[in-house]
């Protein structure tokens, strides 16, 4: 077969463009794990130290302000933001905002395990946002900042009044060290490692404003507590957690490489320089997809368009004509394709998304990798259309 595009000579320097866990910070190797305390307890004093170094970095880098507890915590940024709202629902009325995956988990454990009656359940599908200007800050208000299935982020704080009621819970795991967060909006924010600094697993990331402290001094779920999810002793806050005593084993390899992603940054601006990374890295796609004859943005809105996890989808009138299973079959394809030619690995659209691709593009992928995977995207969506039949024309 003959391709209708060339194949691409130029391939990218790195290939991992995985939504989670992401690409490693530029010059990474194993050498930073050289230091690492391994082999000791993680409540000695070397190792505890280095707990608390994460905490203070990730808050200077952040601008998280003073008075907010940063812990670390298990099982990821799932572990941290169940552990919050096993902890602090059910004190108010609720309002859920869902527009892609990770929102409708987080509405399922609400509804079906923790089994809240006074809840609202704000919707939008794949590509848009929840009507903003519907939500009751009166009520507490869980919401994800950055839809890492769709594609799709809240344009920025501006929906949430400083004079709110109830608290803000926000899971922002593909939103921290990538966007503008407003922390003094925020009540409960929690992220992981193996997002926008390409971490390791397993580690999550918990901040709490001073209004979720006190939520957490003064109600007392109905249900029985995991231990896992305590942050409470004796009706006080356990201040131990927020001072580098996790509440189980961590990773001291995992802790040594968040430290060097976190020395990286500072590097680079701090979380202006993380900032400005990403849109660069977004800046790539955005003109291709400006003249692609196939690609379109799965976000509708251009002001809520991840500049993280962006998801695409095909606009390709064949394309638009396959069956629904034609569709996903002809997208992983596309993705499988640019897998085994060792351009782009992990690309495939989340499994409950509509067909496409979605693309890393935080902080730590580089423009020039873009850049080059981008007419590979063209050559592989080519072939695979060509290979189904379809016209050149």
């Amino acid at each position: 077969m003959t391709d209708l595009i060339l194949r691409p000579d130029i391939r990218p320097a790195s290939s991992f463009f995985s939504s989670g866990p992401c690409a490693k910070r530029p010059g990474w190797s194993l050498d930073v794990l050289n230091d690492a305390s391994i082999g000791r307890s993680h409540r000695a004093k070397g190792p505890k130290a280095k707990l608390q170094r994460v905490i203070e970095d990730s808050r200077t880098i952040l601008g998280i302000p003073e008075n907010y507890r940063i812990g670390i915590v298990p099982a990821s940024d799932t572990g941290a933001f169940e552990m919050a709202m096993w902890s602090m629902l059910g004190a108010r009325g609720l309002d859920i905002l869902a527009w892609e995956s990770f929102g409708q988990g987080w509405v399922s454990d609400i509804v079906k395990q923790l089994k809240l009656d006074d809840t609202r359940v704000l919707e939008a599908s794949y590509g848009a946002l929840p009507d903003l200007d519907a939500v009751n800050f009166s009520r507490d208000v869980v919401f994800t900042w950055n839809g890492t299935t769709s594609g799709v982020r809240v344009p920025d704080g501006d929906w949430i009044p400083a004079d709110r009621e109830g608290l803000t819970m926000c899971d922002a795991t593909s939103a921290a060290f990538a966007m503008d967060m407003p922390w003094d909006k925020l009540d409960v924010v929690t992220w992981s490692w193996q997002k926008v600094l390409g971490g390791e697993a397993q580690h999550g990331m918990l901040a709490l404003s001073p209004r979720a402290v006190e939520r957490l001094e003064s109600y007392t779920p109905p249900w029985p507590m995991p231990k896992i999810f305590r942050m409470i002793t004796g009706g006080k806050l356990n201040e131990s957690i927020f001072q580098g005593s996790t509440i189980n084993t961590p990773s001291m390899l995992c802790v040594e490489d968040h430290l060097d992603a976190l020395d990286w940054s500072r590097s680079i601006g701090g979380i202006e320089g993380l900032i400005a990374r990403s849109n660069t890295n977004f800046a790539v796609i955005a003109d291709w997809v400006s003249s692609s004859d196939w690609a379109e943005f799965l976000a509708v809105d251009p002001a809520t368009r991840s500049t993280t996890s962006v998801c695409l989808t095909i606009g390709d009138p064949w394309f638009v004509e396959l069956t629904e299973k034609e569709q996903a079959a002809a997208a992983k394809a596309v993705a499988t394709l640019l897998d085994k030619e060792g351009v782009a690995f992990d690309v495939g659209a989340y499994r409950d998304a509509p067909p496409g691709l979605r693309i890393w593009a935080g902080a730590t992928i580089e423009a020039v990798d873009l850049t080059a995977l981008m007419p590979w995207l063209d050559w592989a969506y080519e072939t695979v259309k060509t290979e189904h039949g379809a016209s050149a024309a």
